[in-house]
């Protein structure tokens, strides 16, 4: 079956419930897999709808509605972000706990995958206001989580404060403190030192390790990164510390080119004192379509889902693509980059920083034992790295592209953990 028929299979889900549902069939259907197990692989174990009445400062009460979906949790707890964000839906939150089981799976975490969100912009909130929707969520979805149920994380929208808020919400709730209920905390509140920065650390760890297998070393690589928040801003300063050159950036309104290789740290304070990169100085302003397409050797989406498609991907010029953000590419796109022979590094490779400090966090909270910042990071390069090679190692073997070793790797991992405990009753 193509691609397009798979799709038209399923037109009662979003477009990105159904690009992360074909990509679990295309690379299941290679595998030889009993297929008993199939439905119960790409199926959420659970799926929680809240409402969250919320007193707003001005003294009204807004219904806001929240979400946690729990994909699979054969291999261990549900781990996984919560957003808040308007495009926030049930099919959004159970696309991305399903990705997050195989990318926990693919760096063999003892985790299974989940997501969470709430329907809200976030920018229009009053701290207040944030706060107690953030409380109440807490409070809703509290029956189905625990730091041996379900570790809830930031994502787009929430950040270390929000994080803080969750922890003594659920702490209050139970009557004790509990460190490891979720990830992303402050330090001085059980956080992870190298946690906000993780997952822009290991999109270099990862891009670095391919670039080895093809001599060549990320100094003077012209790099364009779309996305400039956390992930984005972290990559980018950490590949300009290794040499290479990032010559494009950008954000929802407004993004900067310049040939020359953009100040990323000087970028990243016009920015957060602005809150876009208009009239920035040192550079030509550019769109995002235009920094999809601009002239460099590696194109990093760092931003949302279905970022590159099939309209754009012919355009791309770059000869790697690492999806530091979760399902940047199509799939219509994605065969289209493959055909060209752009090499794609998938988001449940190239993106597992973040979890993979976040578990570090979890451990360091359950033994109240808490790790130096090159801890941290030596034992975040070797699970991406290690993680690299086995990628790497079943491409060449089964000869296919990164994406297919990266998923037969996961979903052989996950599929074997529930044939080993079998079904209760």
């Amino acid at each position: 079956m193509s691609t397009t028929d798979l799709l038209r299979a399923k037109p009662e889900h979003s477009q990105f419930w159904q690009n992360a549902h074909l990509y679990f069939d295309r690379v299941y259907q290679t595998m030889d897999l009993d297929p008993i197990w199939r439905q119960v692989l790409s199926s959420p174990k659970r799926v929680l709808t809240v409402s969250c009445p919320v007193r707003m400062d001005d003294g009204r009460i807004q219904v806001f509605t929240g979400y946690r979906a729990q994909h699979n949790n054969a291999r261990g707890p549900f781990k996984g972000g919560i957003r808040y964000d308007t495009a926030v839906n049930q099919d959004e939150v159970m696309a991305l706990a399903m990705l997050q089981t195989w990318k926990n799976a693919l760096v063999d975490l003892p985790f299974g995958g989940a997501k969470g969100g709430v329907v809200c912009d976030p920018h229009v909130l009053s701290p207040g206001e944030k706060e107690r929707l953030t409380r109440r969520y807490v409070s809703e979805i509290l029956p189905i989580i625990g730091p041996f149920h379900d570790i809830p994380a930031p994502d787009v929208g929430t950040d270390a404060q929000v994080m803080s808020w969750f922890l003594d919400t659920y702490s209050m709730m139970v009557g004790h403190q509990e460190l490891s209920v979720v990830t992303g905390k402050p330090v001085n509140l059980g956080g992870s030192v190298g946690r906000l920065e993780a997952t822009g650390r290991g999109v270099m760890n990862v891009l670095r390790a391919f670039l080895a297998t093809q001599n060549k070393t990320l100094d003077g690589a012209r790099i364009a990164i779309q996305g400039f928040g956390n992930v984005g801003f972290h990559a980018a300063r950490l590949l300009e510390e290794r040499g290479a050159i990032i010559i494009a950036v950008s954000q929802r309104k407004s993004g900067i080119y310049n040939e020359h290789g953009v100040d990323v740290d000087h970028l990243g304070v016009y920015y957060r004192q602005r809150g876009d990169m208009a009239d920035y100085p040192d550079g030509e302003a550019i769109t995002n379509d235009e920094l999809l397409t601009c002239d460099c050797d590696v194109l990093i989406p760092a931003a949302t889902e279905n970022a590159v498609t099939e309209t754009i991907a012919p355009q791309i010029k770059a000869h790697t693509l690492v999806e530091a953000a979760n399902g940047p590419t199509t799939p219509q796109a994605d065969e289209i980059l493959r055909d060209r022979g752009v090499t794609v590094l998938p988001d449940i490779l190239a993106n597992a920083g973040g979890v993979t400090v976040s578990y570090f966090e979890w451990v360091q909270g359950l033994q109240n034992f808490f790790w130096s910042a090159k801890q941290v990071q030596d034992e975040l390069q070797k699970i991406m790295e290690r993680a690299f090679a086995a990628v790497n190692a079943k491409a060449d073997e089964a000869d296919c592209d990164y994406r297919t070793a990266a998923y037969t790797i996961a979903l052989s991992r996950v599929a074997e953990a529930c044939q080993l405990k079998g079904l209760f009753p």
